[in-house]
């Protein structure tokens, strides 16, 4: 029964979203305020944690820093700041993903269900048996190597952090250089069929691929925009 730590300063969003895990069947912690978050996710390692960034005595990003120099466990952001600032700080730093208050119950608990079974997929996989098979897990692209692998990301030598679902979305651009996907191709790729995501979810998540990418190199422009069609990874 996986173990789900939510810390949360609004007891409300504490009692509605732990009833709503608790009915799916996982086990969950609660905390009030970031620094109760740290010690209880020390002392108890969850499976996943949900974390509000504006909390008392210890914000959600400091607590997502702190929790990185110890574990990669998955991590989603509730959040009701509208600044892409944070997202983009918090996504870099190593969360999952970004809900925003007011969110659907149900939204927030396939998200939930996605990432673990992501995690779980990652964790599980059996080495390759071979250098010949342990090569088709890594996408050679010039400047972008990508390992499935180790999930790591790195262009012209120099490594980018990528969330679970921005790494499967670029994935499925870059194996085929100059094909357009369109934004349904990109939400089967990165998400289970059991959870919705609309247009601006993909959307959201180029715009923040490019981000991170042009952070590493200014004149990153690999990933192009068909308007109205979809996206594609350039060829070179």
């Amino acid at each position: 029964m996986p173990k789900i730590a939510l810390v949360d300063d609004d007891r409300n969003i504490l009692t509605s979203v732990s009833i709503a895990l608790e009915s799916e069947g996982y086990m969950v912690s609660t905390y009030t305020d970031g620094a109760s978050g740290l010690e209880g996710l020390t002392s108890d390692a969850p499976d996943l944690a949900i974390l509000d960034i504006k909390m008392p005595r210890m914000d959600g990003m400091e607590l997502l820093r702190r929790l990185r120099q110890k574990t990669d466990l998955p991590v989603i952001f509730l959040t009701s700041k509208d600044e892409e600032i944070d997202e983009l700080f918090g996504l870099k730093m190593g969360a999952d993903d970004f809900i925003k208050k007011p969110f659907s119950q149900r939204l927030l608990v396939e998200r939930v269900k996605a990432i673990l079974r992501r995690y779980q997929a990652r964790d599980t996989a059996a080495p390759a048996p071979s250098a010949v098979t342990a090569t088709k897990s890594i996408i050679d692209r010039g400047a972008l190597v990508m390992d499935d692998e180790r999930h790591t990301c790195t262009w012209k030598g120099k490594h980018v952090v990528l969330t679970v679902t921005e790494f499967l979305i670029l994935q499925a651009l870059a194996m085929r250089p100059g094909v357009v996907k369109s934004r349904n191709a990109l939400m089967d790729a990165a998400y289970d069929d059991q959870v919705y995501v609309d247009d601006r979810t993909i959307d959201s998540h180029v715009k923040r691929l490019r981000k991170k990418f042009k952070i590493v190199d200014n004149e990153f422009d690999m990933i192009e925009t068909l308007y109205g069609v979809g996206y594609r990874f350039k060829e070179q």
